[in-house]
């Protein structure tokens, strides 16, 4: 059965994802000569590069969320409907939820990528993933409950695993989560928390390379180490976590007493079933051309992190970041009117604008060509832009009112244990991951 959508003579480019790839290309197809219908298992945006503040109780979910239907409620030839895909089926140029389909002209895949866990069970059961945000609330729920019960045990052991953090993946998403919990540490824990000593409380980051944020330049790396380390965070490097027990980490050098183990050390793709084998790439994505069309098919199209333009330039694909995926958006706009028109459409290349990230007030790096800044300057241009990044008016007013308070009272205002984690119900969870896992 197909489901409702508006009667109309367009060609329809169905959407799949509403992250900063689908968002993006929805909106570039405002004028266009096509119905765009937009598919999501959430009524929302969700601004993940500043999910790791909602896990450490600098902002609350309303701040980097935003209801799609807002976003759109002025374009014409927009539609939007909540379903979590199931299956492609591109023999019928279809799509498949349940009993119902929904049929297209052009689809464009958009599912992003998920957290990789390499297949390792212990990991998938135990370790605290960050890639949605109910993970993000349910790891801040956490953090606050281990100082909760660190209260009410007498064991030494058990109170120091409560006390010790380990976060495997030395990335922005690591470094800069490292460096929230570390100012929590300094800042704000001891007011909420006298009877604690938290010189006894460890944050370990483990990095298997042999410096933080590989991806940027040697300097930038080694002033991000020292903000960290000013933190009090331990960082481990040649090092990978093998296996999580529950009250203790095993690495590949020395085990890590510690009741919470955040997984920040690798994405990928998060492709549907129902295409072909044959356009499989490394890191679980979708193989395509450089005009972002699917290997295989003519009217199937993939951006994103999901996406990867396999060629001598690019042999794992381009970097899974935000950038990349709303600079394919723009184009595959473009190409779709063009190949509408029967014109001719562009190859994609990759326009690298910059790379930043924060550890902390006043402590971050900022790299934009030559330019390299780093400290209290780079923080404000990184505050700038995630500020200006963020969808809605209200969005940005909060982050902001959040930020400004923060930096003069070196307080945080969202630590409250809203909905308790409870580790039977997330095990339950991510046993179905495992499943999914072995399934791929």
């Amino acid at each position: 059965m197909e489901i409702g959508l508006p009667n109309t003579t367009k060609k329809r480019v169905l959407i799949i994802g509403a992250g900063f790839g689908g968002i993006q290309l929805a909106k570039e197809l405002k004028n266009s000569p096509f119905q765009v219908v937009l598919i999501d298992k959430n009524n929302f945006h969700c601004f993940q590069p500043l999910m790791y503040q909602v896990a450490t109780s600098r902002l609350d979910a309303e701040s980097v969320i935003h209801p799609i239907r807002n976003i759109f409620r002025k374009q014409k030839n927009f539609c939007f409907r909540m379903a979590e895909i199931q299956e492609i089926v591109p023999g019928e140029n279809k799509i498949r939820f349940g009993k119902r389909v929904i049929t297209y002209d052009y689809l464009v895949v958009a599912t992003g990528a998920k957290t990789n866990f390499r297949k390792n069970e212990g990991l998938i059961v135990s370790a605290m993933p960050m890639k949605s945000i109910n993970e993000a609330l349910e790891l801040r729920s956490l953090i606050l409950q281990n100082f909760e019960n660190a209260l009410l045990i007498n064991n030494e052991r058990k109170r120091q695993g409560l006390l010790n953090f380990v976060i495997a993946g030395a990335g922005p998403t690591g470094v800069e989560l490292a460096g929230a919990i570390g100012e929590l540490k300094q800042k704000v824990l001891p007011k909420d928390y006298p009877s604690i000593d938290f010189t006894k409380m460890n944050i370990y980051l483990v990095q298997s390379r042999e410096r933080v944020l590989p991806a940027l330049s040697e300097k930038s790396s080694k002033a991000v180490k020292t903000y960290l380390e000013r933190l009090g965070v331990t960082i481990v490097f040649n090092t990978r976590v093998l296996d999580f027990f529950g009250d203790y980490v095993t690495t590949s050098k020395d085990d890590i007493i510690a009741r919470t183990l955040i997984w920040t050390a690798g994405v990928e793709g998060a492709p549907l079933p129902g295409l072909n084998k044959d356009c499989s790439a490394p890191g679980n994505r979708i193989a395509t051309n450089e005009y972002n069309k699917v290997v295989g098919y003519q009217n199937i199209f993939a951006i994103g992190d999901v996406a990867a333009i396999i060629n001598e330039e690019t042999p794992r694909g381009h970097p899974m970041v935000a950038p990349v995926a709303m600079q394919q958006a723009q184009l595959l706009a473009k190409n779709l009117v063009a190949i509408n028109k029967g014109l001719t459409t562009k190859a994609f290349r990759y326009k690298n604008k910059g790379s930043m990230a924060t550890v902390g007030k006043n402590k971050a790096v900022v790299e934009i060509g030559k330019i390299h800044l780093k400290g209290t300057f780079a923080w404000v241009v990184w505050m700038i832009v995630h500020l200006m990044s963020l969808v809605g008016f209200t969005s940005k007013f909060i982050a902001l009112f959040h930020w400004v308070r923060d930096y003069f009272s070196n307080d945080r205002s969202m630590r409250t244990i809203l909905t308790p984690f409870v580790l039977a119900d997330a095990k339950r969870k991510r046993r179905q991951k495992i499943q999914d896992e072995i399934e791929h």
